[in-house]
Formats: structure tokens, C-alpha cells, sequence
């Protein structure tokens, strides 16, 4: 039996290089600032997706954050 989670997984392919996506841990890099979060990537070819949840959620924060600066 597919799970929902295993089912989701399966949708996302590589607009690069064809291959499967895989939820795992990132180094996202954003305006000079480091931090780690789970996404997708490819296994094969390093491409990561950037969910909207994240651009408009850690990296937004972070763009307001410097701007208050």
C-alpha cells in the first residue's frame, strides 16, 4: 500500500535531469544567510526544488529580517 507521503514523492521528478525527487536536508544559502531545511532534491543531479512554503515562509522572513536592519 502507497502511503500519501510515498505517493507525494513519487510525483516531483528533476526539471533537470529526469530522475525521482527525494525529501531530504538542504543548505539553503539566501541574501548572505545559511540555514538548513527539508525539501526536495535530486539524488542524481544536486537540483532542488523551492517549495512555495519555504520562498514565502523562511526565506521571506529572512528578506524582512534584513531589511529591518
Amino acid at each position: 500500500m502507497t502511503t500519501a507521503k510515498q505517493k507525494e514523492e513519487q510525483e516531483w521528478q528533476c526539471g533537470k535531469c529526469g530522475g525521482a525527487l527525494q525529501r531530504g536536508k538542504v543548505k539553503v544559502t539566501y541574501l548572505g544567510n545559511d540555514f538548513e531545511v527539508e525539501e526536495y532534491k535530486c539524488p542524481s543531479c544536486g537540483f532542488v526544488l523551492i517549495t512555495e512554503k519555504l520562498a514565502l515562509g523562511q526565506m521571506a522572513e529572512v528578506e524582512q529580517s534584513l531589511e529591518d536592519k
